[in-house]
């Protein structure tokens, strides 16, 4: 071989192995797709708080987030159980609950799958995914508009920075976003934080009070968001800390006004028998939403007065109205339903509910007269394997009567008519695996209006 051919050749195989290396890096660190939290301007996670944090770091910068695979089952807590060490540890825990679970297998097909134009609602589709921290708005053919991004640790590293929890789950994406005409989102990272970014994704501001789940925006710019502290409390169990949850009442600059406990508010109330069904320790709650009501009900039910709170309860199975000057629950509803999320008062003044566990352990969609304690529609699929999502889940009536459902565990959302026809179904392309054997959760699908102004959108 000629001696400029020996270089040539030197050269293209120096090049090949750093690009080589630079693909087995790539790989080896982001995991499952879009999963890893972003590093800072610089290109690194170097804090300079709290020594005892820097034990932590390594562990929030491997792949986060929230996937499903074939069977859906809950990680059990850390075994470090039951002011001891013992009960640190265990409150340590509590802080720390969040969700990784598995599902179904995933779909062959992705993105919108079903689109029966004339029969839908027409409109723009906000969701969050389990597969990163951020949120994203497409049309009603699946098309991209906007993105919107912002990891925990970058609110972190801004914050006072409390002790980063490394077993915390809730910092690979975002529970819920809530999305202004302004194009500014609001967000919660599921047990940390909850924060508002603008169009840009520049942080506005962030509050890590250990916010969780969901909250309520009402027309003034006060925030109803759910928050809790695992800690023990005497005179509910001496020994073992319990994860007390509560309403927290924020300014539209994200600061703490004042909070209400759920604890409190059944203990105050002729409901307290309802606390006999909770557990002994842990996660006794488990509330997952809040809605400030409107007063639609009122004549008919003293108790949905405006501004009063309806909650929904997990563990307790358990719909529930909360008067927040009185600090006391005035409404409450138990039964009928396994699990369930996102109980919301409809323009007709019915409630509806997605019961997540009470088909024979598979998932339905209830719409409940409240007057009439009755249920007057439900979907459930053709069959109760059709249809099944344990851990998370949402619905949302549209202005033509069809309902928007979000199958959180099986990533994937579709509208159905009245009778349960699916005309938009639109499957979570986040897929990952040699076999593409995970797809990341869909939180919660939005419909907004047609006509909502997006003029700062990117790729309108």
């Amino acid at each position: 071989m000629k001696p400029n051919m020996r270089w040539l050749w030197t050269i293209v195989g120096a090049v090949a192995c750093c690009v080589l290396a630079a693909v087995v890096f790539h790989l080896v660190r982001a995991g499952p797709r879009g999963s890893v939290l972003p590093a800072d301007s610089s290109g690194t996670v170097t804090p300079d708080g709290p020594s005892d944090a820097l034990e932590t770091i390594a562990e929030w910068e491997k792949p986060h987030g929230r996937w499903h695979i074939d069977d859906w089952r809950e990680i059990p807590f850390d075994e470090q159980m039951s002011l001891t060490h013992e009960q640190e540890t265990e409150i340590e825990r509590l802080r720390s609950i969040g969700y990784l679970s598995g599902s179904q297998p995933v779909p062959l097909l992705s993105g919108v799958t079903v689109y029966d134009r004339p029969r839908t609602q027409g409109g723009l589709n906000l969701y969050t995914t389990g597969d990163a921290p951020g949120a994203v708005l497409m049309d009603m053919e699946g098309r991209v508009l906007h993105k919107w991004a912002y990891s925990y640790m970058s609110a972190w590293k801004q914050s006072s920075r409390p002790k980063l929890r490394a077993s915390a789950k809730g910092s690979g994406f975002w529970r819920r976003a809530y999305l202004f005409e302004n194009g500014d989102v609001l967000a919660v990272f599921d047990g940390l934080a909850i924060i508002k970014v603008d169009k840009d994704s520049r942080l506005i501001w962030a509050n890590l009070g250990g916010f969780h789940h969901d909250f309520d925006v009402t027309d003034d710019g006060t925030i109803y968001v759910l928050t809790r502290e695992a800690h023990i409390v005497p005179r509910y169990n001496p020994d073992h800390a319990i994860l007390e949850d509560y309403i927290a009442v924020l300014n539209s600059d994200g600061e703490e006004l004042r909070r209400v406990s759920i604890l409190e508010a059944l203990e105050n109330s002729e409901y307290a028998w309802v606390l006999e069904l909770a557990g002994e320790s842990g996660d006794i709650f488990h509330t997952n939403t809040v809605e400030v009501l409107d007063g639609r009900l009122s004549d008919e039910i003293p108790a949905f007065q405006k501004g009063f709170v309806l909650v929904t309860i997990r563990e307790l199975d358990l719909v529930a109205v909360v008067d927040m000057e009185k600090e006391s629950t005035v409404w409450a509803l138990a039964g009928g339903w396994g699990a369930p999320h996102q109980a919301t008062i409809l323009e007709n003044g019915r409630m509806m509910i997605f019961d997540n566990r009470g088909n024979e352990g598979a998932s339905r969609v209830i719409e409940f007269d409240v007057v009439a304690g009755m249920a007057v529609w439900v979907y459930e699929g053709r069959n109760p394997a059709d249809f099944r999502s344990g851990e998370c889940g949402s619905s949302m009536r549209l202005p033509n009567g069809n309902t928007l459902i979000t199958e959180t565990d099986r990533g994937k959302a579709f509208e159905v008519t009245p009778d349960g026809t699916t005309v938009w179904k639109y499957v979570n392309p986040a897929q990952t695996g040699e076999e593409r054997e995970y797809i990341a959760s869909l939180f919660e699908v939005i419909r907004l209006p047609a006509d909502f102004p997006i003029d700062w959108a990117r790729w309108r």
